[in-house]
């Protein structure tokens, strides 16, 4: 049918028009079995990027790359739980998965949680989990599977079986300059989150200036299709907008945030924003799976899974059923930059701006993300002890710890932190932190409505 080649497709999007099922299916058909060249699917992501998709466009292209590779099944696979799962759009020192996945093992929902390595200037949950030696982020579905009946939850990558016509459109939407549509997104996402089988899913819309989405609009826009498009998929999701305005917790690097993560999870420090982040998803995903009656209960059982200890344990057979170290609450074994320096303030003041996405890329530089796809990851660099919105700061203090390779680049990522920070004389307002957008999702704490 002429309605369905390459050329006709992309001529009716071009022009504003609709496609139709049918021409969704053929255009992932195509990516799948190459029929599609990278020049054709890069002028469809391009005419979808400035014509934009109706809600009925992005469900089909949704399901569509949902069933172009493997869908999981877990009804047979006797699991304690409803499987739950989350997804974050990024951020700097967004940690929250590795401490939202035991908590809602803890609680009893299993998480069989996909996740990815690090892009542009955010860091990839995958690239902290490897930082602990010898932890595999591609097991065997058997070891997949034991790992989540003895620990309730297992953070791996997808395996390429796994949706891949998003696989390949997203590595042609990534050097043309078409990451940033709104349904090309939302496919993306879901089609990856249907295909892992979950009954439920939260979703963290970051937006600040360490996020992809800079405004409280796009974020809004993105959190309100996810929603739409999950709900027509029958996955019950709720999409939360978190700030990301600055480092999420106090460490942005893999090793360094993975020992914050364990140091949260065992009680010996939550920083504050951290917490009220994971708890805000925790309770939400919880509700959706039916494992609380109420967004209140479902924060206590959370917390009470952080205080008695259940969360770490879990963490524990998690890290150590998928081969990372034993005992990883006691010795994580996580390797450390060999030169630490503080960057000090040229003068006093209240943090009254910090540029994220700034901090983000200098943690990019030290080593710890890509400049180029294939580059080695350091996993011991980054920031630590990085300062918060509000704080205030003597001359000569430090607003962060560089952990570096060597002097020369601990020099250069010194001063990226020292211009990122805004100092002034008067303490700014507290900024929000969580903002929940469907109507029906319920309020969050300390949060206000889109």
């Amino acid at each position: 049918m002429t309605e369905a080649l390459p050329q006709e497709v992309i001529r009716i999007k071009r022009d504003g028009g609709r496609l139709s099922r049918a021409q969704i299916d053929a255009f992932v058909r195509g990516l799948t079995h190459d029929t599609w060249s990278d020049s054709q699917a890069a002028a469809l992501a391009m005419a979808i990027l400035l014509r934009g998709m109706d809600p009925a466009e992005t469900v089909a292209l949704t399901e569509a790359m949902t069933h172009s590779g493997e869908v999981l099944d877990w009804r047979d696979a006797r699991l304690a739980g409803p499987v739950l799962d989350k997804h974050s759009t990024g951020g700097v020192g967004d940690k929250v998965s590795l401490l939202l996945g035991p908590i809602v093992a803890a609680c009893g929902g299993v998480v069989p949680m996909l996740s990815g390595r690090g892009l542009g200037h955010t860091g990839g949950t995958l690239d902290k989990l490897e930082a602990l030696p010898g932890y595999s982020v591609t097991p065997s579905r058997d070891l997949l599977l034991q790992t989540l009946r003895v620990a309730g939850c297992a953070i791996v990558g997808a395996s390429e079986r796994i949706a891949p016509a998003d696989r390949r459109l997203y590595a042609i939407r990534d050097v043309t300059a078409t990451v940033e549509s709104v349904p090309l997104i939302t496919a993306s996402i879901l089609s990856k989150k249907l295909a892992a089988g979950v009954s439920a899913l939260v979703l963290d819309v970051k937006v600040g200036n360490g996020a992809f989405c800079t405004t409280l609009a796009q974020a809004s826009e993105l959190a309100d299709c996810l929603e739409q498009v999950a709900q027509a998929a029958h996955l019950p999701c709720v999409a939360l907008l978190t700030d990301m305005n600055q480092v999420l917790g106090t460490t942005a690097g893999n090793a360094l945030e993975v020992r914050e993560a364990i140091h949260f999870l065992s009680g010996k420090v939550r920083e504050p924003r951290l917490l009220e982040v994971t708890l805000a998803l925790c309770a939400q995903l919880l509700l959706l799976g039916g494992l609380a009656d109420s967004l209140d209960d479902a924060r206590r059982a959370s917390m009470q899974a952080l205080e008695s200890g259940a969360a770490a344990q879990r963490f524990a057979r998690m890290v150590a059923a998928l081969g990372g170290p034993s005992d990883v609450l006691r010795d994580a074994r996580l390797p450390s930059a060999e030169v630490q320096i503080d960057v000090a303030a040229a003068g006093a003041g209240f943090v009254t701006a910090i540029d994220t996405r700034a901090l983000g890329l200098a943690v990019v530089a030290l080593g710890g993300g890509r400049q180029r796809p294939g580059d080695a990851v350091h996993p011991g660099v980054g920031l630590s002890q990085v300062l918060s919105l509000g704080a205030m700061v003597d001359a000569g203090q430090a607003l962060a710890c560089v952990h570096a390779l060597d002097a020369a680049s601990a020099q250069a990522a010194a001063r990226a932190v020292r211009a990122a920070f805004t100092l002034g004389a008067v303490a700014p307002a507290a900024p929000w932190l969580v903002r929940a957008c469907s109507p029906d999702a319920g309020p969050t704490h300390s949060a206000t409505g889109c």
